[in-house]
């Protein structure tokens, strides 16, 4: 069995790759909320709509988010009534979100109400909320203190950044199965995702990080920077912003207590003897994925890298 932690754009073009390589009741996926966010009174879940609408083959491909051919009706109708359109939600993702926040009134769980999701899209992968609970992300900068979402659609992540808050941190749990799923697994990969506010949410959980050092599993990730940026998002922008290393190495020394290898871009080529001084495998090639055929082949790297037969 498989485990895949993700956040949003980089993480589900990658897992389209991997889902063509193994079969989907052998995959788990660990999903971010900490990007959720009321919005018109309505629940959305970002990352788990992007994971859910490029694997169901909906996703808007040029954007990376929402659905292919949307209309925006709904929410042009809302200007007409006073309220802000900066987050751009189309008129079949308002949908989503309606029928997330009227199962979660009923009283369901997010994990539940994904699994339904899911199955209305005839996904037969498994894709999990890292938590049921309430867990948001804010950011402190220049502009003051924010929603994630806020800094990066609202604001186009152009503040500078001093920190990085997780609301409800200390009294959320990771979703009934990940941790299972974290220590049955034969492999697990950290996707190509914000190491600060996609898979450092995941990893803020209470046991998440103990679960990944004691696992059998061996451990895989993906460096979402090149060449001291990101492909997509601003996961550079965050780290430079809290003091970090803004490179492959830096993203390798945060997740170093669990990893057990890394891909790094041949654009990255210098800096494989660094992270292999951190005690890490180094697998050095294209993680620039502009085709299906480029998921495809950096998937089997990484499965190759876990020591996985192909299927």
């Amino acid at each position: 069995m498989i485990t895949a932690l993700a956040g949003g754009v980089g993480a589900a073009r990658f897992l389209q790759g991997l889902v063509r390589n193994v079969p989907p009741d052998k995959l788990t996926i660990i999903v971010n909320t900490g990007d959720d966010i009321e919005f018109h009174g309505l629940h959305v879940s970002p990352d788990l709509d992007i994971v859910m609408y490029t694997l169901a083959g909906i996703v808007d491909e040029e954007k990376g988010w929402g659905i292919k051919d949307d209309t925006f009706n709904c929410l042009k109708m809302l200007t007409t009534y006073g309220h802000e359109a900066w987050f751009n939600l189309g008129d079949k993702d308002f949908a989503t979100s309606i029928e997330r926040t009227r199962l979660l009134r009923e009283g369901l769980s997010l994990s539940e109400i994904t699994s339904f999701l899911c199955k209305s899209f005839k996904l037969n992968v498994r894709i999990l909320p890292m938590t049921d609970n309430k867990f948001e992300t804010y950011v402190s900068t220049d502009g003051g203190r924010m929603h994630f979402e806020e800094y990066l659609v609202r604001r186009g992540a152009k503040d500078q950044v001093h920190g990085v808050e997780f609301e409800g941190v200390e009294s959320a749990v990771p979703a009934e199965g990940i941790v299972d799923s974290i220590m049955q697994s034969d492999g697990i990969i950290v996707c190509p995702s914000n190491p600060i506010v996609s898979i450092g949410t995941i990893l803020s959980l209470k046991g998440i990080r103990d679960a990944l050092s004691r696992t059998n599993a061996t451990i895989v990730g993906i460096s979402p920077i090149v060449k001291e940026a990101t492909v997509k998002g601003p996961a550079d922008k965050l780290m430079r912003g809290l003091g970090l290393d803004v490179s492959a190495y830096g993203v390798a020394l945060l997740y170093k207590d669990f990893l057990d290898g890394f891909v790094i871009d041949t654009q990255d080529e210098n800096q494989r003897e660094r992270i292999e001084k951190l005690g890490l495998r180094v697998c050095v090639t294209n993680t620039i994925m502009k085709t299906l055929d480029d998921k495809v082949r950096l998937a089997k790297t990484v499965l190759d890298m876990l020591g996985k037969e192909l299927h």
